[in-house]
C-alpha cells in the first residue's frame, strides 16, 4: 500500500527524514485501512462535504495545503532570515501537512456510491480523529498537534509555526473552492 500512496502523493519523498516519512505512511496505512479505503480512491473523494458539488478530490486538496504550506514556510524564512523562531521544520511541516486531514478516511464513509458522514464522522471531526491516528503511528507531538488545530477546533490553540502555516495553507485551499 506504502508504494501505492507514494505513487499517488509523490510530496511523501519530500520527507528527507527516512523514519518519519515512513510513521507518515503509517498513518495512511492506518486511516485508510480502519476507513475501509484504498490510495486508489484518494483521488475520487471530495475533499469537503461543505461544498456541493465538491469542486476538488481529497487528493488535490492534500497536494495543494502541502504546496502552499512548503510555499508559506519558504517566503517565512526568506523575509526574516535573522528570526529562526519563525523557520518551520521542513519534514514536520511536510508531514502535517500531508496528515491535516488523514481523519477525514474515519469521517467519511461511501454509501451507495456517494461519500458520506460516517458513523464515527458524527462523533468525531476529522482533526481529533486525525491525530489519534498520528498518535498511534508514532508521529511527534508537534505534528498531532498541527492536524488536531488545523481546523477551527484548534482556533486561539496553534502553539508552533508548523500548526499556524497548516491552519493557513488548509484555509487558502479552502475558501477560494467556495467561489
Amino acid at each position: 500500500m506504502k508504494d501505492k500512496l507514494r505513487a499517488i502523493i509523490p510530496e511523501f519523498d519530500l520527507i528527507k527524514d527516512s523514519s518519519l516519512r515512513e510513521k507518515t505512511l503509517d498513518a495512511y496505512v492506518i486511516a485508510l485501512t480502519e476507513g475501509g479505503w484504498n490510495p486508489e480512491d484518494i483521488p475520487k473523494l471530495p475533499f469537503t462535504l461543505l461544498i456541493d458539488p465538491c469542486p476538488a478530490s481529497m487528493l488535490d486538496h492534500i497536494r495543494g495545503v502541502t504546496k502552499t504550506a512548503i510555499a508559506i514556510a519558504n517566503a517565512l524564512r526568506e523575509a526574516h532570515p535573522n528570526k529562526p523562531k519563525i523557520h518551520a521544520d521542513s519534514d514536520k511541516l511536510i508531514s502535517a501537512a500531508l496528515l491535516h486531514d488523514i481523519g477525514k478516511f474515519i469521517e467519511y464513509e461511501s454509501k451507495d456510491g456517494k461519500t458520506v458522514v460516517s458513523g464515527s464522522g458524527k462523533l468525531l471531526r476529522h482533526p481529533l480523529s486525525g491525530m489519534g491516528i498520528a498518535y498511534r503511528a508514532g508521529l511527534p507531538e508537534e505534528i498531532c498537534h498541527a492536524i488536531a488545530y488545523h481546523s477551527h477546533e484548534g482556533d486561539g490553540k496553534r502553539s508552533t509555526i508548523e500548526s499556524i502555516i497548516i491552519n493557513h495553507a488548509d484555509f487558502l485551499n479552502f475558501e477560494p473552492m467556495k467561489l
